[in-house]
């Protein structure tokens, strides 16, 4: 999909009117389409990097976070990651997932990424360059399993 536009801030930096967008696709995908009654918004938001992804236009269509060392992982962790339901099969969370790995790449070079991806998605996590690393246990009702994508070979530490 072309013309997809991308902003990374911190929670503090977006505009109420963003965070009120990300927050309505997350609950839209998360709560509703999923039926998985948890509450959302948590602590980790205040310590991550939001990566939103817009149309031309404005509407928000792709989201997700990448939350600080230290805080979920020792790693930084992709999480949340949602597209918006009436744009999907167009290669939105493949295009989502590559520009959120190279921002968390950007923000801590020569770190390997964690996430904890829905199992039933293991496969195209695993497309993404990421390896299952633990075993399939249950996060809110749905199953789940560790991954983690290695650092780049050629990146500097920090």
């Amino acid at each position: 999909m072309s013309g997809l536009s991308f902003e990374l801030a911190r929670l503090a930096e977006l505009e109420a009117a963003e965070v009120h967008d990300l927050l309505m696709l997350r609950a839209e995908v998360f709560v509703v389409e999923q039926r998985c009654a948890f509450l959302d918004p948590d602590e980790l938001d205040h310590c991550s990097w939001h990566l939103l992804g817009r149309e031309p236009g404005g509407l928000l269509v792709a989201y997700l976070r990448i939350v600080d060392p230290g805080r979920k992982y020792e790693e930084p962790a992709i999480g949340r990651v949602v597209t918006k339901p009436s744009r999907r099969a167009r290669g939105l969370g493949r295009l989502l997932m590559r520009e959120g790995i190279v921002r968390a790449q950007q923000v801590w070079p020569g770190r390997a990424i964690r996430i904890a991806a829905q199992h039933r998605l293991e496969a195209f996590y695993q497309e993404q360059g990421f390896v299952t690393a633990g075993s399939v246990f249950i996060e809110d009702d749905i199953a789940h399993v560790e991954m983690l994508l290695a650092a780049p070979a050629n990146a500097r530490t920090t």
